[in-house]
C-alpha cells in the first residue's frame, strides 16, 4: 500500500466566526431598504459592510472575501440600493492608507453575498472610508428611474456617474466642484425620485463639504445632470451633513459646523454647532426648523414615508444626559419641525443584549438615524461603537437595543490562548476581554483604561498575567479574572505615548515593559513589579527602536528580540537586565516573533519575503523553512492529534502558492491551507497575529484590521501530517458557529 499522503495534499474545510465582543467600533450609517421588508445594510469605517437577517437577529459580514492586497477596501464610505431591485446593492470603498488608496465601486446582485463586479477607479477619484465626513451621505445613489444610472460623489475630484450599472464612470463636468478644504469632498447626492422623466431623474440634489467664504454648499440640477447651480439662499454658516425628501415637497437637511464625526482642529471644524432646515422644493424658500434647546451639531435625518411631517433627526457629537450616561439626542416633529419632541430627554432605556462593557458607554457620534420604512415606530441609530434599534420610539421611555449580533468591529491587538484557560484579548478603544466561551459575549477587563497595546502571559506560570495601555498597566495572579494597577515609568502626560507592550518571563516573576514616547522606545524591568512600590532599571542592549521582547517558555533567565530594521535577533541570559546580538536575519519582519510553546530555544520569526525562520538554540544561529515565501505572522496550538509538536500556524504562503492561513502539524514540514478565498479578512491587520487554541486542536485566531478577533474551527476530518485523518471530537459549547459564516 501506498504510504501516507503529504499533509498539505489532504483538503481541510474550515468553518470561520467571530470571537464574541459586540460592536466596538463606528458605524457610520445604517441604510434600510424602503422597497423590500426587514432589508437592512449598515456601513462601517474600517470593517466592511454588513446586512441585517430579519431571521435571527443578526449582522452578515459582506467584505471577508477581501485579500490582504485589498484590505483598504474594507473602508466602506457609501452604499447604493437599487430602488428597482433589492437584490441590488453598490459599496464605494477605500481607505486613504491602506492598498495604495485604492478606490472601488462594487456590485451586487446577491444581497452582497457575492460581489461579481469590483470596478477599480482609483485613477478617476477616491475616498476614505475612514476618514473625517465618513458619516455624511449616503456619497453614492442609484437613479430611481434607471437602474443602470449611478451617481457617486468623491472627495477629491467632484461628481461621477455611470450608465453601465457601474462598469464605467465620467466625470459630471458641470458640477463645479472638485474637492474641499478638509478633503471630504462631497458629503451626499439625492436624486428626487417624483422628477423622474424620460426614464431619469431630472432633479439632483449634491451637497459639499465646506462653508462660509469657500464656496456655495448645496447644488441643485433640474435637467439630470446637465447643469448644477447653487440653491440660492441656502445655509452657508454650516456644513451640509445628510438630507431627505418628504412626500410633500420639501426637503430636509441637517448642519454642523464640520465634516464630523468629531473635531477636527487643523481646519478648524469643531463639530460643535449646527442646524435643521426645511427647504420647499418648488418655491424656493428656506425655513429654520433647528430644535430648540440644543447647542450642537446636527446629522442623521429621516422622513416617514407615510406621514411627510413627521422627520426624525439626531445630533451628532454632542454629549448631553442619555440615561445613565451622556451623549447624543434623538427628536422627532410631527408638524413638519414646527417643533420637536427630544425621545432621549423624555425617556431612555438602554438594552445591552448580553454585550454588558456597553452598559458603561453611550449612543455617540450618530451620524445616520433612520425610520424603519415598514414600520415608522421603529428606528435605527448608528454610533462610534455600533448600532443601536428601537422598536417604538414613541414609548416613554423608548428603549434603545444594541443591536449587533454578528457585527464585530474592534481592532484586535493581542491575544494570549491560556492552556487549560480562558482566551484572553486586547484592542483598540475597549480594553478587552476574557473569553471562556468564544461564542458568548464576556467581560471586559475591569479596571478600563481603553486602547490596550501589551498583553503577556506568563509561560510556565499562566495565572499570572499582565495587561498595558499608555497610561496604565495591570496585573492579574487568576488569569485576568481580577487586576491591580501597577506603578509603571509610563509619564503622567500620555500625550506624546505611542506605544506600551509587556513581556513576562517563564516564571511570572519578571516583567519587561517597553515605553515609546515619540520615536523613541525605553524598555525597562523589574522583578518586583507586583509590590506597592516597584523597582525599575533601564535594560540595556535593546536601543531605542520599537521592540517586542518575548520570554522563554521554559527558562526564565532567557528573552528574544528581533529588530526588524536591521534583521538583528537579541537575546538575554540574565532575565531580561541585558540583551545582546545572537544572529542577524532578514530584515523587515513582524515583530512579534513566537517561541514554541514548552519548548526551550525554539524561536521562530515571520520575516515577510524573506520567509519563516527557526532556531533551536535560543537564537544562536536560523534555518529558513524552504517551503515558505512569504510569512507576515506566525502562531501555535495545541498539537493535533498524534503530533507531538505544537500545530504552527502561519499566515502567508507555502510553495508560491495562494496568501492565506496555513497550518502544520509536523514542524513546517507539510502545510495545508485552511482558509478559502471567501475568508480572507484582509489579512491580520494591525494587530498582525495568528494564534492557535492551545486547548482544541485545529482551531485558529486572527487579528483584522476592523473585523475583529476572526476564529476558524475545521468541521472536516483533520490529518497529523503523520497519519491518515481521523475524527476530531470538538468541545461544542466554544465552537458554535456562527450563523451566516
Amino acid at each position: 500500500m501506498a504510504g501516507p499522503l503529504p499533509a498539505r495534499l489532504i483538503p481541510t474545510r474550515y468553518r470561520w466566526g467571530n470571537v464574541a465582543m459586540g460592536g466596538g467600533g463606528y458605524v457610520s450609517a445604517v441604510i434600510p431598504s424602503k422597497t423590500q421588508r426587514n432589508l437592512v445594510y449598515a456601513r462601517t469605517d474600517v470593517g466592511g459592510a454588513y446586512r441585517w437577517d430579519h431571521a435571527t437577529g443578526r449582522w452578515i459580514p459582506l467584505h471577508d472575501f477581501l485579500s490582504e492586497e485589498d484590505v483598504g477596501l474594507m473602508g466602506i464610505e457609501s452604499l447604493a440600493l437599487d430602488p428597482k431591485d433589492p437584490a441590488v446593492v453598490y459599496a464605494l470603498a477605500g481607505t486613504s492608507y491602506f492598498s495604495g488608496g485604492k478606490t472601488a465601486v462594487m456590485r451586487s446582485s446577491d444581497y452582497g453575498a457575492t460581489f461579481s463586479r469590483v470596478t477599480d477607479v482609483t485613477a478617476q477619484f477616491r475616498v476614505h472610508g475612514n476618514g473625517m465626513g465618513r458619516g455624511n451621505g449616503e456619497k453614492m445613489q442609484v437613479d430611481p428611474g434607471n437602474s443602470n444610472v449611478l451617481y457617486v460623489g468623491s472627495r477629491n475630484n467632484g461628481l461621477f456617474k455611470s450608465t453601465d450599472a457601474g462598469v464605467s464612470f465620467v466625470r459630471v463636468g458641470s458640477l463645479p466642484v472638485t474637492t474641499t478644504p478638509n478633503e471630504a469632498g462631497i458629503s451626499f447626492v439625492l436624486p428626487d425620485p417624483s422628477s423622474v422623466a424620460g426614464g431619469v431623474a431630472q432633479r439632483i440634489f449634491v451637497g459639499v463639504s465646506r462653508y462660509g467664504s469657500v464656496g456655495p454648499n448645496l447644488y441643485r440640477s433640474d435637467n439630470a445632470g446637465s447643469t448644477f447651480t447653487p440653491v440660492a439662499s441656502a445655509p452657508a454658516n454650516y456644513m451640509p451633513q445628510r438630507a431627505a425628501l418628504a412626500g410633500d415637497g420639501n426637503l430636509y437637511l441637517t448642519y454642523g459646523n464640520g465634516a464630523g464625526p468629531h473635531g477636527n482642529w487643523s481646519q478648524p471644524e469643531p463639530m460643535d454647532a449646527g442646524q435643521v432646515w426645511r427647504y420647499n422644493v418648488a418655491s424656493g424658500g428656506w425655513t429654520n426648523v433647528t430644535p430648540a434647546g440644543i447647542n450642537g451639531a446636527f446629522s442623521g435625518v429621516s422622513v416617514d414615508p407615510n406621514n411627510p411631517q413627521r422627520v426624525l433627526v439626531s445630533t451628532i457629537n454632542t454629549w448631553m444626559q442619555q440615561g445613565n450616561n451622556w451623549g447624543d439626542q434623538f427628536l422627532l416633529t410631527t408638524n413638519g419641525g414646527s417643533s420637536w419632541t427630544n425621545v432621549v430627554q423624555r425617556g431612555f432605556t438602554l438594552d445591552t443584549d448580553g454585550v454588558t462593557w456597553i452598559g458603561g458607554n453611550s449612543i455617540h457620534w450618530a451620524s445616520s438615524i433612520e425610520f424603519d420604512p415598514f414600520d415608522t415606530r421603529s428606528a435605527w441609530v448608528t454610533s462610534g461603537n455600533g448600532v443601536f434599534r428601537s422598536a417604538n420610539i414613541e414609548a416613554n421611555p423608548a428603549t434603545w437595543t444594541f443591536a449587533v449580533r454578528g457585527l464585530e468591529e474592534t481592532v484586535p491587538l493581542g491575544l494570549v490562548s491560556v492552556p487549560g484557560g480562558p482566551l484572553l484579548s486586547v484592542i483598540g478603544d475597549y480594553d478587552g476581554f476574557r473569553h471562556a466561551n468564544i461564542d458568548a459575549y464576556a467581560p471586559i477587563h475591569m479596571p478600563r483604561m481603553g486602547t490596550t497595546t501589551g498583553l503577556a502571559v506568563a509561560p510556565a506560570n499562566t495565572p499570572v498575567v499582565v495587561r498595558a495601555g499608555i497610561k496604565q498597566v495591570f496585573r492579574s495572579s487568576d488569569t485576568g479574572a481580577t487586576w491591580t494597577e501597577v506603578s509603571t515609568k509610563l509619564p503622567s502626560d500620555s500625550s506624546n505615548t505611542r506605544d506600551s507592550v509587556v513581556a513576562l518571563s517563564a516564571n511570572g516573576g519578571t516583567l519587561l515593559h517597553g515605553i515609546r514616547i515619540g520615536d523613541t522606545t525605553t524598555t525597562y524591568r523589574s522583578t518586583n513589579f507586583a509590590s506597592a512600590s516597584p523597582t525599575w532599571t533601564t535594560v540595556t542592549g535593546l536601543g531605542t527602536n520599537a521592540l517586542r521582547p518575548v520570554a522563554d517558555p521554559v527558562n526564565a533567565n532567557k528573552f528574544y528580540a528581533y529588530d526588524n530594521s536591521n534583521g538583528v535577533v537579541l537575546v538575554s541570559t540574565d532575565g531580561g537586565a541585558s540583551f545582546g546580538v545572537a544572529a542577524t536575519l532578514a530584515a523587515g519582519g513582524s515583530t512579534l516573533i513566537r517561541p514554541a510553546p514548552g519548548r526551550e530555544g525554539d524561536v521562530w520569526v515571520a520575516l515577510r519575503s524573506g520567509g519563516l525562520s527557526r532556531s533551536t538554540n535560543s537564537g544562536a544561529s536560523f534555518v529558513k523553512l524552504p517551503n515558505v515565501t512569504d510569512c507576515s505572522a506566525v502562531g501555535f496550538g495545541k498539537p493535533m492529534s498524534g503530533a507531538s509538536y505544537p500545530t504552527v500556524f502561519i499566515w502567508g504562503t507555502v510553495d508560491g502558492g495562494k496568501r492565506g492561513l496555513y497550518r502544520s502539524a509536523n514542524q513546517g514540514a507539510n502545510w495545508i491551507r485552511i482558509n478559502d478565498d471567501a475568508h480572507q479578512f484582509g489579512g491580520p491587520g494591525n494587530g498582525q497575529f495568528v494564534v492557535g487554541d492551545m486547548n482544541i486542536e485545529g482551531v485558529v485566531y486572527m487579528s483584522t484590521v476592523g473585523r475583529g478577533i476572526v476564529y476558524g474551527t475545521p468541521v472536516a476530518p483533520q490529518v497529523s501530517g503523520l497519519s491518515l485523518p481521523k475524527p476530531v471530537q470538538l468541545r461544542s459549547e466554544s465552537l458554535k458557529v456562527e450563523r451566516g459564516r
